[in-house]
């Protein structure tokens, strides 16, 4: 039996979340990604949200034929616990590090999440790195902000 490596694809990263309300608006409102696809499991007791970026390669294509994905994995009943939370791996112990974004203008972008009311980590004055920020979804996992000189 044999496999053909050229045809992996990375597909997606699954974050589990409290608040899919939250979650979601944070990822559309502030990131300006899309709701592609969504499973609920009444009986399992979970939902699951997979977001991504407008793509003109990808248009029309299915969710396992997509690049780049975000699934938010609900697990009914978290969001009534205003104590429960996960653990993002990056606490005293760290492990898990980051997503990344890029933008056009990372000046801008950070002016538009203090608009929206976005948690920073991390702004680009702040530290030696003056070319990222991280900003914090609603559940504390990091996303780090890359200023793509080529979307200029």
């Amino acid at each position: 039996m044999t496999t053909d490596l050229s045809t992996y694809r990375y597909n997606h990263t699954m974050y589990r979340i409290r608040d899919p309300k939250a979650s979601i608006k944070f990822y559309t409102e502030v990131l300006g990604m899309t709701l592609l696809e969504e499973y609920h499991k009444s009986e399992a007791k979970f939902s699951l949200y997979f977001l991504g970026y407008a793509d003109p390669g990808s248009e029309g294509l299915v969710r396992l034929a997509r690049q780049g994905l975000l699934e938010l994995t609900h697990n009914h009943g978290t969001e009534d616990d205003a104590n429960f939370a996960y653990n993002t791996g990056n606490g005293d112990v760290g492990g898990y590090g980051h997503i990344a974004i890029t933008v056009d203008d990372l000046q801008a972008a950070c002016t538009r999440f203090d608009t929206l009311g976005a948690k920073f980590i991390k702004r680009p004055e702040e530290g030696r790195m003056k070319h990222i920020a991280f900003i914090a979804d609603p559940d504390g996992y990091r996303i780090e902000i890359l200023e793509n000189p080529m979307l200029k």
